[in-house]
């Protein structure tokens, strides 16, 4: 120990007879801030031990030490091969195997280092590595810290390593009292299942919650095609769960889920959208969109509400959906599991519009496979002037040409067509029985309608008049049997076919009740027709209900001409006189 004295006093003598030696050009980053008033003034860099202290023109004249030197300032240990000591500026700068051991228990390793004991800041070069108390390391080639505020930065590029995932980043600010990271420039954040990359990035070593501040994705490395997009979020690295607040975009199994605030877990792919939603599927070519949705990646499923409607995009003919809850899912081919068949389901007030075919109930099912649409409860199609109700309509797509084949409607089956579209006469043509096949033609216009079981028809029956060349009305055909086949052309519908037990009767104009004339079911609806797709974002376009002009003209005449008869009848009675 009195060695040990002699040799201190022997260095401070030293150190303190020498001439002044030169002053050492700092960093930038050293320039001390203003100080404040009435501060005391900063704590000297204090020597610990070193085999040897030399002094010559090497370092501009400053004393350094040599082997196993170590000072130590405001509880921070550093330890170095060589340290040269700027006494005036209280500063030193150590070379080789540097290692500063900082009170909060964080520890800097370095090939250089300089350290400015008036600022408290520092500088590592070379081979820095940074390790918190709690594990977290740091890597880069040149790092500032600053022990006042408790930070180390970086710019020349780095990695940062909390055991669970590895960081990289052009710039870094370490904030280690809070053991967040301000990351920018290009970031990666990677774990073993996930890669986070953006511009500007927020990491809580805490919470392994990253704030997100600039276009970033988080990509799924086992399935690349499923990722994240946003502009601006939170995610947490541990759950896996992302909290998305702009330009955000969610790809999972080729579809895509976007809105204005959003929320998907990668782990039990559950997301939920709200806002401006919208779920894109490029493969079906349709989308949803509504205010509100949710996804169930590991399901192949997804729900919209909130006004929701989905575009089915065709190269010729597009078709549209609504209802208060729209949902859509894929499902493996019983005969092919290696190929899934999509499929579309709108609940409660119903809408799908096409141009040669609408319609509406409270729920519609779509194989969009298959081209199988199913129409339940109160369904109705319109299809170019004709119109189907029943108890369920199915109707079936040639899915090559895009076009309805035809429908089937189970269960008090019923269709009108107006006679004459141009004029405001109240004339329809009617078929209705228990079931009905509906068969289009070429022209994408319904053909033919075959009826099974209690079939009935009310048929509009026309001639051509020799002279004139011109259609007449001959009367009104009323048709009952077990089944009809009934073609339509242009304004008429003809019975073609009446099988088993079969009943048909023409009654001219002049002796056909008007009553008779209608099916007590009749229902023509004008006031709820979809007449352009925009009409389906609405419970009911709530049309002005068309008035129809009843025709009755002959039929009164001959009820006239008929009660005049009576009149004349019974005016030839003799009349019976009281006496």
């Amino acid at each position: 120990m009195r060695l040990f004295a002699l040799f201190l006093v022997s260095v401070s003598t030293f150190l303190f007879a020498q001439n002044q030696p030169k002053t050492l050009q700092k960093d930038p980053y050293f320039t001390n801030t203003t100080p404040q008033k009435n501060s005391p003034p900063a704590e000297k860099v204090k020597h610990i031990h070193s085999d040897e202290l030399r002094k010559d023109d090497k370092y501009d004249g400053n004393n350094y030490f040599v082997g196993n030197v170590q000072f130590s300032h405001q509880g921070s240990l550093l330890n170095a091969d060589l340290v040269i000591v700027y006494e005036e500026q209280n500063f030193i700068k150590a070379i080789g195997n540097v290692k500063l051991q900082n009170a909060d228990g964080s520890v800097i390793t370095a090939d250089e280092m300089e350290y400015d004991g008036n600022t408290q800041k520092g500088i590592a070069r070379k081979n820095v590595v940074l390790t918190d108390p709690k594990g977290t390391v740091i890597k880069t080639e040149t790092m500032y810290y600053d022990r006042l505020s408790n930070q180390a930065y970086y710019n020349t590029g780095g990695t940062i390593n909390d055991g669970k995932s590895t960081t990289y980043s052009k710039t870094a600010t370490y904030f280690l009292t809070t053991r967040t990271i301000d990351l920018s420039g290009r970031v990666k954040i990677e774990d073993a299942q996930y890669i986070l990359e953006g511009d500007n990035v927020v990491q809580n070593q805490n919470t392994n919650i990253v704030n997100i501040n600039g276009p970033t994705t988080i990509i799924n490395k086992k399935n690349p095609k499923n990722r994240i997009v946003t502009d601006k979020g939170n995610y947490n690295t541990n759950t896996k769960e992302a909290f998305l607040y702009k330009n955000s975009r969610v790809y999972y199994n080729d579809k895509i889920l976007t809105g204005d605030e959003m929320y998907y877990n990668q782990l039990s792919g559950f997301g939920k959208a709200t806002g401006n939603v919208t779920l894109d599927d490029p493969n079906e070519r349709r989308f949803i969109k509504g205010g509100y949705g949710e996804i169930y990646e590991k399901k192949d499923s997804a729900m919209m509400t909130k006004n929701p409607y989905a575009v089915k995009a065709l190269e010729k003919d597009s078709m549209y959906f609504a209802a208060e809850k729209i949902i859509s899912f894929q499902k493996p081919d019983p005969e092919d599991i290696k190929v899934k068949k999509s499929f579309l389901r709108a609940y409660r007030k119903g809408r799908f519009y096409k141009s040669n075919a609408q319609g509406r109930a409270d729920s519609i099912a779509f194989n969009e496979t298959d081209g199988v649409l199913h129409m339940y409860t109160n369904p109705i199609l319109w299809s170019n002037g004709k119109q189907v109700t029943g108890d369920k309509v199915e109707a079936y797509f040639n899915t090559q040409k895009e076009n309805i084949d035809s429908l089937k409607v189970i269960g008090n089956a019923f269709a009108i067509s107006k006679v004459d579209s141009l004029n405001m006469k109240d004339e329809f043509n009617q078929v209705k029985g228990k079931l009905m096949t509906v068969y289009y033609g070429e022209d994408n216009n319904i053909k033919e309608a075959k009826v099974i079981g209690n079939a009935q028809a009310i048929t509009y029956s026309d001639d051509e008049n020799e002279q004139t060349k011109e259609k007449e009305r001959i009367g009104i055909s009323l048709t009952s049997c077990g089944i009809i086949d009934a073609v339509f052309e242009e304004k008429m519908l003809y019975v073609v076919a009446c099988n088993i037990g079969a009943a048909s009767d023409t009654y001219p104009m002049s002796m056909i009740e008007p009553e008779r004339r209608k099916f007590p079911d009749f229902n023509w609806n004008t006031k709820d027709r979809i007449l352009k797709w925009r009409d389906i974002l609405v419970d009911t376009p709530n049309y002005e209900e068309v008035k129809y002009e009843a025709d009755n003209t002959l039929y009164n005449k001959a009820q006239e001409a008929v009660e005049k008869a009576k009149a004349k009848e019974e005016a030839k009675k003799p009349k019976r006189v009281r006496r």
